[in-house]
């Protein structure tokens, strides 16, 4: 299980350094990440709340960030335990020195972890889930979207820092991106998914019936293969053919995605809901009855208490002396008055989640990159569900939310359908040539196109070209879009 890094420093397009380069490839990844015209563009797309309401909550850009931050954060405090030779490893019959061995070498940087945070959402597109199912709905016979998959797509392709190879990124950030190791066409199959036909007003579809399956797009099919040629054959073919189980695909991921998928767990569950609590959208009843209401599932203060003697038998274990409240007593902090006070709380409880993250090993893979995965234990993660769960129940699924996310949902069908029905005349003259070349390459080739200029606008440059397109007295020649 030797871990060679160097396969995965490399990138698609050969690697031209400046002179005087001082940096490692993980940096470079970074920096391209921080200046490129995707990631700048998640400062007006929505990330729970409709765009223009506060100035207070997270857009996708904020969260983004905080992904980042806490990924790094987690690598960094496995790597510390690993150094203080705390237990961090679940299983407990293998060979403990040889694990921390290769773990200590094959964590990821902070450089790497934050690229791979600020990059997991660019593929998204305007007006949150809602304008993903619009999208999908949209492409449903020309190869389907899905935003992780377009979140390839930008990296790989897209974006304009090396033409025809996006940012050009090393193999280990494309990986450590690539959440969902299967196309979309074999994902449908799968899930034996069929799209409704809406006849004549194809914006009233549902977004639940529209969702796309968590996929890669098969038009980054080659881009894929390039990644796994840092993977054994036998590992290619057990991570892109994962288990499934009542339609439902248990998708095999790197170390680096297991980390990142947890810091994302962590950020919209628990920033989400301080963003609801700032706004007055949860109340302190609303969040215990919410709380109480999920008995059926799950004991909330048994999964506290549960917590509450995990902490403090590990404080004893590791020499520490130190009285915490109780994570219960944390929650209900969470609406203190005091600004300060809630900060501290929430502050914990993400503390909390960091720092109990765990090394699960999966047998059967050779490389210790995947064969390694970040996971966040009971009752940790029971804990994390349910303010999940909380946040969904009281704010997502309200009637206000939904409402603003069909009003997306409108925009970006029926900016689809009348740009498709004649894009050399509706689209920007860069994108209008790209259509064209697509379309002599391939049949309908060029809807990828289109797809990909929606999928790139934000909430806000959505809006006005519709309402340039549609609404009789807006939109104005000398309007700046």
């Amino acid at each position: 299980m030797d871990f060679d890094d160097s396969i995965w420093q490399v990138r698609r397009k050969s690697n031209v350094q400046r002179e005087n380069e001082h940096r490692s490839e993980y940096e470079r990844d970074f920096a391209r990440l921080v200046h490129c015209a995707s990631f700048r563009r998640l400062q007006g797309k929505t990330q729970v709340l409709g765009l223009g309401d506060s100035d207070f909550y997270r857009t996708r850009l904020t969260h983004s960030m905080e992904v980042a931050q806490v990924g790094a954060a987690i690598a960094e405090h496995m790597r510390t335990r690993i150094r203080k030779r705390q237990e961090i490893f679940m299983e407990r019959n293998c060979d403990k020195y040889i694990r921390r061995f290769v773990v200590t070498g094959l964590l990821p940087s902070a450089h790497l972890m934050s690229a791979i945070g600020l990059a997991h959402d660019l593929g998204h597109p305007p007006f949150g889930h809602g304008g993903e199912a619009a999208l999908n709905y949209c492409m449903r016979h020309h190869g389907g979207f899905e935003g992780n998959g377009q979140t390839l797509r930008i990296l790989s392709c897209l974006e304009k820092y090396v033409n025809g190879y996006g940012l050009n990124p090393t193999r280990r950030l494309l990986l450590g991106v690539l959440k969902y190791p299967v196309p979309y066409s074999q994902a449908v199959a799968l899930q034996d998914i069929q799209y409704p036909e809406v006849e004549g007003l194809p914006w009233l579809i549902r977004k639940k019936e529209c969702k796309p399956p968590k996929c890669y797009l098969d038009s980054e099919a080659d881009v894929v293969e390039w990644i796994f040629k840092g993977l054994s054959v036998a590992d290619r073919h057990i991570f892109s053919n994962p288990p499934v189980c009542n339609k439902k695909i248990s998708y095999y991921k790197s170390l680096d995605a297991s980390i990142m998928e947890i810091a994302d767990d962590i950020c919209y569950s628990v920033h989400d809901l301080e963003d609801a609590i700032s706004l007055k959208l949860i109340t302190k009843k609303k969040f215990f009855d919410a709380l109480d209401a999920l008995q059926e599932d799950c004991d909330w203060r048994k999964i506290c208490s549960h917590i509450d003697a995990s902490l403090l038998n590990k404080s004893q274990k590791n020499g520490y002396n130190i009285t915490c409240e109780s994570v219960e007593k944390t929650l209900e902090l969470l609406f203190d008055q005091n600004d300060a006070v809630s900060k501290e709380s929430f502050g914990r409880l993400i503390h909390i989640f960091i720092s109990n993250c765990l090394i699960h090993e999966i047998p059967g893979f050779e490389s210790p990159l995947i064969r390694f995965n970040a996971v966040l234990p009971k009752p940790f993660s029971e804990l994390l569900t349910l303010l999940n769960k909380v946040v969904v129940k009281l704010v997502i699924s309200s009637a206000t939310v939904q409402q603003l996310e069909f009003k997306g949902q409108r925009i970006v069908i029926e900016l689809f359908e009348v740009i498709t029905t004649d894009p050399e005349r509706f689209l920007p003259a860069e994108k209008a040539e790209k259509y064209k070349e697509a379309e002599t390459q391939q049949h309908n080739g060029g809807m990828r196109i289109i797809c990909d200029y929606i999928s790139g606008m934000t909430d806000e440059f959505a809006a006005k070209l519709y309402e340039r397109m549609f609404c009789p007295h807006h939109g104005s020649v000398f309007d700046r879009l």
